[in-house]
């Protein structure tokens, strides 16, 4: 209410510039759970109360978007009984309903059993392949061509919950898990059919023995698991709204990062995006100017295989199309990384300049490019990593999978 043009904003946007309050709430909150759960039985039930209080406030606010001071004031009340009166105050002044839309509600036993019930899933097909040529004999020969069995657990219930509008139960998402785990993993088998042949002796008919070769047809199994990877599902089954959604509970990782903290997504989202400051001469250059303060608006957001614009947050592809187009010194439109490429103008390394293009090859298995980000200069290019920030090319990573520069068509 007080912040106009913070309330028009993209969710995605919204959620990441209040993401360090809604933290600190989170953290305060379940803390002051855990302290309230060696109290005596009437406080155990006052919490209980509240945080029913709190599922349900968030259910209202999701179909009631005009009850926003209502929601405000029960946020009030939730943070008066946990002792957090100067959150409480923070998180009023820049709008209660985001640590909502942001955060995983459902219970904690529901959310670990949706993803014990994706590991089932998972070692039944790990069982499988162990044990292939004994579940389906009659082969000669088998080969295997298998990507690995693994999925992220945020990835996972990051999905469950946008699809759900933040609350589900395990029952009510088995047929999504199923669902879910077979766009992830596509198992294929194919059967080649060879013509060999084999060294037979006969004898003739006056009993003298001879060598034939007779032949004869193999059988070769070719099996080929591949792991689409689960974080590339969301763009395909989902509509902007829901993908917007889901951006935003990866960003936030549900404000739940001590809920699966081996996951990779923890350190890449609880500390601040790489930063990197331009140097006052680079940005004497208005193209660069112009397109380096469109790019820096989204650092922060996170990586959405797909993504194309704000409100679903972006790929990497979709994070430099997004900056040309915007910034208005290039019109690509949504390109992929080997678009980018293709439209570009070739420059040597000693030349590349900031604004130019960079580009990678093998950094996933796909053809071609598979990778683009903004060169800045001084070794450094802004991308979509995950999240979008700053990087160094010059690392032994980037360095073994650079491609090119490239300058694009600029106006």
């Amino acid at each position: 209410h007080d912040d106009p043009a913070l309330a028009a904003s993209n969710p995605v946007s919204r959620f990441l510039q209040k993401q360090r309050i809604k933290r600190n709430y989170a953290k305060e909150l379940r803390q002051a759970e855990k302290t309230a759960k060696n109290t005596a039985a009437t406080a155990k039930s006052a919490a209980q109360k509240t945080k029913d209080a709190f599922k349900e406030t968030f259910l209202y606010i999701k179909h009631h978007s005009r009850a926003v001071l209502l929601v405000i004031g029960i946020g009030a009340c939730v943070a008066l009984l946990f002792g957090g009166v100067s959150s409480c105050s923070m998180m009023a002044g820049s709008g209660v309903g985001g640590v909502f839309t942001s955060s995983y509600l459902s219970e904690d036993t529901d959310m670990l059993a949706a993803e014990a019930a994706y590991c089932e899933l998972e070692q039944e097909l790990q069982y499988e392949l162990d044990h292939y040529e004994a579940l389906h004999p009659g082969y000669d020969e088998y080969r295997f061509d298998l990507d690995e069995i693994e999925h992220d657990p945020y990835v996972l219930i990051s999905i469950l919950t946008a699809f759900h509008e933040g609350v589900f139960t395990i029952d009510a998402v088995q047929a999504e898990l199923q669902m879910l785990f077979e766009k992830q993993y596509i198992l294929t088998q194919t059967v080649e059919v060879e013509v060999r042949y084999r060294t037979e002796t006969r004898t003739d008919s006056e009993g003298n023995d001879y060598d034939v070769e007779v032949p004869y047809n193999y059988y070769i199994c070719n099996v080929k698991l591949e792991n689409f990877d689960l974080s590339h599902v969301p763009v395909y089954i989902m509509d902007e709204e829901t993908l917007s959604l889901y951006a935003v509970y990866m960003a936030t990782l549900g404000n739940r990062e001590d809920l699966f903290p081996g996951s990779g997504y923890v350190d890449k989202y609880t500390k601040p995006p790489t930063t990197y400051d331009i140097p006052p001469s680079a940005l004497e250059d208005e193209t660069f100017a112009a397109l380096i303060t469109e790019a820096e608006k989204y650092i922060g957001y996170p990586y959405v295989w797909g993504g194309s614009n704000p409100n679903t947050s972006f790929d990497c592809s979709g994070f430099v199309s997004w900056a040309l187009t915007q910034s208005g010194v290039c019109n690509t439109g949504r390109l992929g990384a080997q678009g980018l490429y293709n439209i570009s103008t070739p420059v040597s390394s000693a030349n590349a300049k900031p604004g130019d293009l960079i580009f990678f090859v093998g950094t996933y298995d796909t053809p071609g490019v598979s990778h683009v980000g903004i060169y800045v200069g001084g070794g450094k290019m802004l991308h979509c990593g995950d999240p979008i920030q700053y990087a160094d090319i010059n690392t032994s990573y980037w360095q073994s999978h650079f491609y090119a520069f490239g300058r694009p068509p600029y106006n």
